[in-house]
């Protein structure tokens, strides 16, 4: 699987965001690069622990800007940050029962659902006046 490179298309128009999207994608750039290691690596770990860490300090910073959509957006998208979460830290749990073939699994979740959440749901977020 190719690695992702920035694209002018993934931009909400909101430099802090777009500068936190760029910093996931280097995150999910690492997994890439080591989704045939093995699980027990100390590599996957430090890789999982980051996207985790980053994509929790990233959704508080998005949600602030959410706030401006309206209630029912924000709460949608927070329900789909929290499934992010949730996922990413099953996946943390299940490095420690060693599960093999997690490495290449966390690849495709990540790559998936990065993509589709930055073109789709932060797409809204483009239509903001946003003073920066």
């Amino acid at each position: 699987m190719d690695y992702i490179k920035w694209d002018d298309s993934y931009s909400v128009g909101i430099n802090l965001i777009d500068n936190q999207h760029k910093k996931l994608i280097r995150i999910l750039n690492k997994v890439i690069e080591h989704s045939e290691m093995d699980v027990r690596s100390k590599v996957v770990a430090e890789v999982l622990t980051e996207m985790t860490s980053y994509a929790s300090y990233h959704f508080e910073s998005e949600e602030k800007y959410l706030v401006k959509l309206g209630k029912e957006e924000l709460d949608l998208h927070r329900k789909e940050h929290q499934f992010f979460l949730k996922e990413t830290a099953e996946f943390c749990f299940e490095t420690m029962n060693n599960k093999q073939t997690l490495p290449k699994e966390v690849k495709v979740f990540l790559r998936r659902w990065l993509l589709n959440h930055i073109l789709k749901s932060d797409m809204k977020l483009k239509n903001l006046k946003i003073d920066e």
